[in-house]
């Protein structure tokens, strides 16, 4: 992700085999920042294909992003709902209750609702083609107090000012820089799917499903997370006029329907093993999950495109105590990975990068040492993050009506 004036300070950046990946880079004069870290956070490989934005998620892109590529992001986001909140149903589709999305307030005119993750990617990737380095593995990192070294799968390295560990749940930066942080998982387990929005299917969705974001639950222990994509303006047509010119690649309206399983779920527990079964047994532990349903929602499976299913664990990351800071550090979910159950972390990764960058360009500009900038990067982020996390992995975040204090609430 280019930000400043003169997006040419970091010198290369890693993506990891899962699809995120590392920067390492050299600071150089005044104004001069680049933070493309980001662009692979948001990879689509193993997780969520729609990303639901907020404030904070918006405004760091609005920071970070040149204007054309930000009013881009804008115009192929998802078209403002009816009501941006989180609705609860029950499996008959009668609407239980409704929580609002966190975050602080949301623009006004165009609030940022939800984005295609590739779509989102290719745009912020526009314009690194010649920072983006792939295939190369990162493994490890040395550091001697006046640099620091990444080490890479094929023997070399690179050496740099700062490394950002941008590296998902299994970082590799991370394990070395604080091996006792657990990751945990809570035996959630899942289906991710889309099915294509025609007008005919849209027609016989509940109107609940139009708002933000919809869960419904059933009493088979079974969960379904739907979220809806209808650009504001068709992508090809935004990019034409933007970016004419720029790969990236056309969606379709589509909506996501994302099951659930709990531990101890009876549709769980005689489900096929979930990483080794084809596209149409795990469709067909789909439309099992909705067996008595409302019928709109049980149709809604049966329009799910199977190519698009792909199984799911639901992990987290415990909050790291407090550690000193230096030339290594660590943004999204290689320090914060947490369950969507208040649709964050793509937000607070991008709220990330968006505060690591106005760090390092005080360092840039000679007005603070790196560690200095690191320490106040990561104590910021600890006191805005953590909370979120911890909410995010509480059980009780399922339910409607848990909201704790600490957290704040999106206002349009």
């Amino acid at each position: 992700m280019a930000v400043g004036q003169h997006p040419r300070a970091y010198r290369e950046f890693f993506p990891a085999k899962d699809g995120r990946g590392a920067v390492c880079g050299h600071l150089t004069d005044a104004g001069e920042a680049l933070l493309p870290l980001a662009h692979r956070i948001l990879a689509d490989a193993d997780t969520a294909r729609h990303l639901h934005m907020n404030g904070a998620g918006g405004r760091a892109l609005q920071q970070c992003l040149p204007d054309n590529l930000f009013e881009l992001y804008v115009q192929t986001s998802r078209e403002t709902p009816r009501r941006e909140v989180m609705v609860m149903l029950d499996h008959q589709a009668r609407e239980l209750g409704a929580r609002p999305h966190i975050g602080p307030p949301n623009d006004p005119r165009r609030p940022h609702t939800a984005v295609n993750r590739r779509t989102l990617r290719q745009i912020m990737g526009l314009g690194l083609e010649d920072i983006i380095r792939f295939d190369s593995t990162v493994t490890g990192f040395e550091t001697d107090g006046e640099k620091v070294r990444v080490l890479l799968g094929d023997g070399t390295s690179e050496a740099g000012d700062v490394l950002v560990g941008a590296d998902g749940i299994n970082s590799v930066v991370r394990r070395q820089l604080l091996p006792d942080v657990p990751v945990v998982d809570t035996g959630m387990r899942g289906l991710y799917s889309t099915a294509p929005l025609t007008d005919e299917l849209a027609a016989s969705l509940p109107e609940a499903l139009f708002d933000g974001f919809a869960v419904a639950a059933g009493p088979n222990g079974a969960m379904f997370a739907y979220g809806l994509y209808r650009p504001r303006r068709p992508v090809a047509e935004a990019v034409a006029e933007l970016a004419p010119g720029a790969a990236v690649d056309t969606v379709d309206p589509y909506i996501m329907v994302n099951l659930g399983l709990p531990p101890g779920s009876p549709v769980g527990t005689g489900a096929p093993d979930l990483w080794h079964s084809s596209a149409e047994a795990l469709h067909a532990l789909m439309r099992t999950a909705v067996r008595g349903w409302d019928p709109a929602l049980a149709d809604l499976v049966e329009h799910v495109d199977a190519s698009t299913i792909f199984p799911v664990s639901m992990r987290h990351l415990r909050p790291a105590d407090p550690w000193p800071a230096g030339r290594v550090t660590l943004l999204g979910d290689a320090i914060h990975a947490m369950p969507p159950s208040f649709g964050s972390g793509a937000n607070t990764a991008l709220r990330d990068a968006a505060a690591l960058t106005r760090a390092l360009e005080r360092v840039a500009h000679g007005d603070t040492p790196v560690a200095t900038a690191v320490a106040e990067y990561e104590t910021e982020m600890r006191a805005e993050v953590f909370p979120i996390l911890r909410a995010s992995a509480d059980p009780r975040a399922a339910d409607i009506d848990f909201l704790p204090d600490d957290l704040p609430v999106s206002h349009t």
